[in-house]
């Protein structure tokens, strides 16, 4: 079992050593920019190191809008971000879901997904997975209720379209923790990457506010148990620091035998 957790972009392999995470994820660039992303320095060295590499899109991104001036640069910082990632050896690149906005039609932002896709093959193709993820807020949003999400396949299942379980954005989603894990893969069938994070926000709440394991609202035997029922990696995006994230895998490693 690959457990890990969000870190600094700065120096991603020592902040690993740092936790003893067998995986890191990091931005690449702001996450509330549409710059590029630069070359690393560190590029062979995080090729070479048996550290798993995950990097997550800026949050700015959103494929689903109807806005052009956002879907647009979307799509093209969605591409860059891929490239950057694959050229650093990363094993797949996360993006939220998305949301078309009050008012909108939601049909359209599935339809916006699918187009995103297609402009990505237009362009060579993804060079590596790419893993949507599940939101907590924005009852307009194309990856909050599973029924949704289900529609959001329909888009873009075809093509290869990875998943990534976030336990905190589901719980303040609206969705059930227990049995979760089967009833994502009724819709997806995959799993690539759990984000294993407590919430502050209480169910339902729509709050996208993570917490260290065993300290929100979240049973942390649920957050295992879908780690378990999954066999994905698993990354903590959760507050504390270095110190706080140790504890944090230490006990995901513990009891999920990891």
């Amino acid at each position: 079992m690959r457990i890990g957790a969000h870190v600094d972009s700065a120096e991603p392999l020592v902040e690993a050593a740092a936790r003893g995470a067998d995986a890191v994820q990091f931005f690449l660039t702001d996450p509330q920019g549409y710059k590029s992303p630069v070359p690393r320095d560190d590029a062979e060295q995080l090729r070479a190191s048996e550290v798993d590499i995950y990097i997550h899109a800026p949050y700015i991104v959103n494929v689903a809008s109807p806005n052009n001036r956002i879907r647009i640069p979307s799509r093209k910082l969605l591409m860059a971000h891929a490239k950057a990632a694959a050229e650093i050896g990363g094993k797949g690149l996360i993006v939220h879901g998305g949301h078309v906005g009050s008012g909108a039609d939601l049909a359209d932002g599935f339809t916006n997904w699918r187009k995103a896709f297609e402009y990505a093959a237009k362009d060579g193709g993804l060079p590596l997975p790419v893993l949507i993820e599940n939101t907590a807020g924005g009852d307009n949003a194309c990856a909050r209720r599973f029924d949704d999400l289900a529609r959001l396949w329909d888009a873009v299942g075809e093509f290869g379209a990875g998943f990534c379980l976030d336990t905190c954005h589901a719980f303040a989603g609206g969705e059930d923790l227990t049995g979760i894990v089967d009833r994502v893969k009724s819709i997806t069938g995959r799993i690539d990457l759990i984000h294993a994070n407590d919430s502050k926000g209480g169910f339902d709440s729509g709050q996208d506010r993570h917490d260290n394991l065993g300290n929100g609202k979240i049973d942390p035997e649920l957050v295992v148990a879908a780690i378990r029922a999954a066999g994905a990696p698993a990354i903590v995006e959760t507050p504390g620091g270095a110190d706080g994230q140790t504890a944090d895998i230490a006990l995901l490693r513990e009891r999920t035998g990891g």
